[in-house]
């Protein structure tokens, strides 16, 4: 069997009982690395799971699934995935490719940060799309997660917004020069993400703005290390966001739609200022 187990957000331990009975019984144990992280590392799991754990980087996932997958028709092959399985396409891609060569799968599925964001107090089924903000360069600066989140606040829906993650990643000269050398990890911060809806605020054309349009006064959230002891969540101006330190990644950002007054009392527990707390004030309380 071909096991995709996720091993949820904070620290070895966030894995179901499910999950560490197949991770502790598999031939071998592959860790994704690359489309999120954990706190901890490759050897806090292989401590808590008492297994060697197989660092499986995005061209072996995306290149070499037939030797991830080598012997799952006999034995059993677990594939570890920060969060849960099913988060990214990259997984049901796996499982696709699992039925092609006719080898049975299995998912064990825990929390990710598509629920586990209800940790700001937005209700779940108060979200609308979710989109991706990436790293910007000189030349490369899109704009289209930013017309995502207005289409949900023109429904009244809130956003998450996913932050970049480059874990693998190769300069354009040794990418063209074949050579095997790769940048350090970067994690796009929420006040770096804050910072690109500011400029595309300024961009933007004043005379086309609607009531869905973001101004540096619009509220945001900002998570960090979901799930884990030292987890960080902040409510703060756009303009605050892009100067406000959440500390170590992962973190993530909500824009916030239509807000319901119990959905403002939780947003005001994590105000990083006086004024937003009085701007998600209720009128009896100003």
């Amino acid at each position: 069997m071909f096991y995709l187990i996720g091993i949820g957000l904070g620290d070895a331990k966030d894995i179901t009982v499910k999950g560490l009975e197949v991770v502790k019984s598999s031939k071998r144990v592959y860790l994704e690395a690359y489309t999120s992280i954990l706190t901890v590392g490759k050897e806090a799991l292989e401590s808590f799971y008492g297994r060697e754990v197989i660092l499986a980087d995005r061209d072996m996932v995306e290149q070499a699934s037939d030797e991830l997958m080598e012997g799952a028709d006999t034995e059993d092959i677990s594939f570890l995935v920060v969060g849960d399985p099913l988060g990214a396409t990259t997984h049901t891609d796996l499982i696709l490719r699992a039925v092609e060569k006719n080898i049975p799968y299995f998912v064990i599925h825990n929390a990710s940060i598509m629920n586990a964001i209800g940790c700001c107090g937005l209700q779940l089924y108060n979200y609308g799309e979710t989109v991706s903000i990436v790293f910007w360069t000189e030349d490369w600066q899109p704009e289209s997660f930013y017309d995502k989140i207005l289409v949900n606040r023109e429904r009244g829906m809130h956003t998450l917004c996913l932050l970049d993650i480059k874990m693998k990643e190769q300069t354009i000269e040794n990418l063209m020069k074949g050579r095997p050398i790769y940048e350090p990890p970067r994690f796009l911060s929420a006040s770096q993400a804050a910072q690109q809806l500011l400029d595309i605020v300024e961009r933007r054309d004043k005379d086309q703005k609607t009531d869905a349009d973001l101004t540096p006064s619009s509220i945001c959230v900002a998570v960090a290390r979901v799930g884990a002891s030292d987890q960080k969540i902040s409510t703060a101006t756009l303009k605050e966001m892009a100067a406000l330190d959440m500390g170590p990644p992962l973190h993530s950002m909500v824009i916030p739609g239509h807000m319901h007054p119990l959905e403002k009392q939780m947003l005001r527990l994590f105000a990083a200022s006086d004024q937003v707390k009085n701007d998600l004030a209720s009128e009896d309380e100003r």
